[in-house]
C-alpha cells in the first residue's frame, strides 16, 4: 500500500553563527522545487453523451426482464456515445466544463492527465489529443492506466506535482466508452457499463484541499477482469469481483479517513466508484454509513469506469449533497486488481 499525504510545512534550520544564510527556495519553472503547498480541486465538470441505452433493451437481448438487471445491479439506464464520438471527445467536453468552472483557460494548464482504459488508439495516448483539442499547447500530457481506479491514481499524481511546485495547475480527466468493449450477449457484463467523462482542475489556490490518497494493487488477481488486445472485449468473474470490490472499498475508505484524522461519522459524503448498486449498498452497510451520505448515481449512468467518481462528484454538487467545507472520501476499485481511496476537503 502506498499512502501519499500532503507534505508538512518544511522546518527551517537556523544557520550557524557567521555562516551565510541559505538561499530561499525557488518557485520558478526551471527545475527548482518550491516550498510545499496545498493542492485543491478548483474546478469540476462532467459530460454524459445524449444516447441512452435502457436496461429494458439490454434485458430483451439477454432474454430476461428488466427487473432481473435492476435487482442485481441497480442500473436502469446508461449513456452511450454516438458512433462519431471518440473517448477523447468525451474527455475534452468534460475538461472544458472543469476549466470553465475554475475560471481558467487552456493556456493556464501545465499538465493534462487522462485516465482511461478505452483510448481511441493504442497510440497516440488520449491525453495529448485532449490537450490539443482544448488548445493547451504548452501543457504536458499523458494517460494513466489503472482501469476504474485510474482517475484516483491521476488525482494523486496531480496533487503531488502541485504540492511540490513542479506544476501549477493540472487537468485530471477520467473518460471511458466501455459500451464499445461490452459483449451484450454476456449476462455477466452486458448490464453494467456506460460511457461518460468527468474532470477536475487541481491547483494551489483553492479553499479546500486534497488530503491523503492511499493506493494499492494485486496483479495476482488480474484474471478476474480482463480484455484482450485483439478483441478489446471485457470478461469478468462477477462473483469474485463483487467480493473483492466490497472488501477493498470498505477497508480503504477507513484507511483514507484514518490518514486524514477523521472519524467515519465526520465524513459528509462518501463517493465510491459507481460499479453497481449492490456493491455500493454493501459498502455502506459494512461501514455503518448513513445511505444519505453515500453517493449512488449508478441507476442513471451505469459503470463508467475511470469517469465514475468525477461524474458522481458533479451530480452530488448539482443536487446539493456536495457543498463547500464538506469532508469527502472517494474510493475506487478496478481491474488489475487496483484500488484506493482519498480524503478531500471540498472548497
Amino acid at each position: 500500500m502506498t499512502i501519499a499525504s500532503p507534505p508538512a510545512a518544511a522546518s527551517v534550520e537556523q544557520p550557524a553563527a557567521g555562516a551565510p544564510a541559505p538561499a530561499p527556495a525557488s518557485s520558478d519553472r526551471r527545475g527548482a522545487i518550491a516550498p510545499p503547498r496545498t493542492a485543491a480541486i478548483i474546478g469540476l465538470g462532467s459530460y454524459l453523451p445524449d444516447g441512452v441505452l435502457t436496461s429494458d433493451a439490454v434485458a430483451r437481448r439477454l432474454g430476461v426482464d428488466e427487473d432481473w438487471i435492476v435487482k442485481r445491479t441497480g442500473i436502469r439506464e446508461r449513456r452511450r456515445a454516438a458512433p462519431s464520438q471518440r473517448t477523447s471527445d468525451l474527455a475534452t467536453a468534460a475538461a472544458r466544463r472543469a476549466l470553465d468552472d475554475a475560471g481558467l483557460t487552456p493556456a493556464d494548464v501545465d499538465l493534462v492527465l487522462v485516465a482511461t482504459m478505452s483510448q481511441d488508439e493504442v497510440t497516440p495516448n488520449t491525453a495529448p489529443l485532449v490537450a490539443h483539442a482544448l488548445g493547451a499547447v504548452h501543457a504536458g500530457a499523458f494517460d494513466v492506466g489503472a482501469a476504474c481506479t485510474g482517475w484516483l491514481a491521476a488525482l494523486a499524481q496531480a496533487a503531488a506535482l502541485v504540492e511540490t511546485g513542479r506544476a501549477g495547475r493540472v487537468l485530471v480527466v477520467g473518460a471511458d466508452t466501455l459500451t464499445r468493449m461490452t459483449d451484450f450477449d454476456d449476462p455477466m457484463v452486458a448490464p453494467l457499463f456506460g460511457d461518460g467523462a468527468g474532470a477536475v482542475v487541481v491547483g494551489p489556490e483553492g479553499e479546500g484541499s486534497i488530503g491523503p490518497v492511499a493506493l494499492a494493487a494485486d496483479g495476482g488477481l488480474g484474471g478476474v477482469i480482463t480484455a484482450g488486445v485483439d478483441d478489446r472485449t471485457l470478461r469478468m468473474d462477477g462473483t469474485s469481483t463483487f467480493k473483492i470490490a466490497v472488501a477493498r472499498l470498505s477497508e480503504w475508505i477507513v484507511k483514507a479517513a484514518d490518514a486524514a484524522g477523521w472519524e467515519l461519522a465526520e465524513v459528509d459524503l462518501f463517493v465510491p466508484h459507481q460499479a453497481n448498486g449492490r456493491i455500493i449498498s454493501a459498502v455502506a452497510a459494512r461501514l455503518g454509513a448513513d445511505p444519505a451520505k453515500v453517493a449512488d448515481y449508478v441507476a442513471l449512468t451505469g459503470n463508467t469506469s475511470a469517469a465514475s467518481i468525477p461524474i458522481a462528484l458533479s451530480l452530488a454538487r448539482a443536487d446539493g449533497r456536495l457543498r463547500p467545507g464538506h469532508k469527502v472520501v472517494v474510493a475506487a476499485v478496478g481491474a488489475g486488481f487496483t484500488w484506493g481511496a482519498g480524503a478531500l476537503t471540498w472548497g
